[in-house]
């Protein structure tokens, strides 16, 4: 659209995924990185977060703040309550417009797990053993549907538009009408989630740098 010439360009994914993967492939060979991983994350949640089916969440956007959060939290406060079998684990971000409604509303119940900030490597492996993810994160929403985790999104709109049009994310905004049915369709509705875990990943398949090495190599 910016009159560039279409046989100049090559489409090679991102980068994000390739690290991603890389990230993964690492634990899975070290089985000493993948039992440290387990014995943090254990000391970190209450539950058996490899063998119960759980629900990450990330919230920290600062369009969010004020009513936005109220929302989230009166919303994950309804599906816990709704669904008391399936498990929230919230990293909650330091932010005081973000933890203080977060510990005010979500802090007294015994699926819902409030945990501190979780740096790149136990993040990702939780999140591989996710089974769908709440999140207003721009970042995450590349991530989890590289590992089949339907998302939705906690915002108005994206910046990630071809996601939501590949079927892969659904945005169901800091509403808390609109989240309670995203969520309770995908852990009632079967059908529609594997549709969702299963929908074309826009973002690419792990191999982008190789790509962009490629071409690279025939300037």
């Amino acid at each position: 659209s910016e009159g560039v010439d279409k046989l100049s360009i090559t489409v090679t994914g991102n980068t994000v995924i390739d690290a991603l993967y890389w990230v993964l492939k690492r634990i899975d060979k070290d089985e000493n990185r993948q039992k440290n991983l387990e014995n943090f994350l254990n000391a970190k949640l209450s539950i058996n977060w490899q063998g119960e089916d759980f629900i990450l969440v990330t919230a920290h956007r600062r369009e969010n703040f004020g009513d936005g959060f109220l929302q989230i939290c009166s919303a994950l406060r309804e599906l816990a309550l709704k669904y008391p079998k399936i498990h929230f684990v919230y990293p909650v971000h330091l932010n005081p417009n973000v933890s203080k409604p977060v510990y005010e509303i979500l802090n007294n119940f015994d699926n819902i797990h409030l945990i501190k900030p979780l740096e790149y490597e136990p993040f990702v492996y939780l999140l591989k053993h996710s089974y769908l993810v709440l999140t207003d994160s721009g970042g995450v929403q590349e991530e989890a549907p590289s590992l089949g985790k339907p998302v939705l999104v906690m915002r108005d709109v994206t910046e990630r538009p071809e996601a939501v049009e590949a079927g892969t994310v659904e945005i169901v905004g800091s509403n808390h009408q609109r989240i309670v049915q995203g969520v309770s369709r995908l852990l009632d509705d079967k059908k529609h989630y594997q549709t969702m875990s299963r929908a074309h990943n826009p973002y690419g398949d792990g191999l982008a740098c190789k790509r962009i090495v490629d071409v690279l190599r025939t300037i």
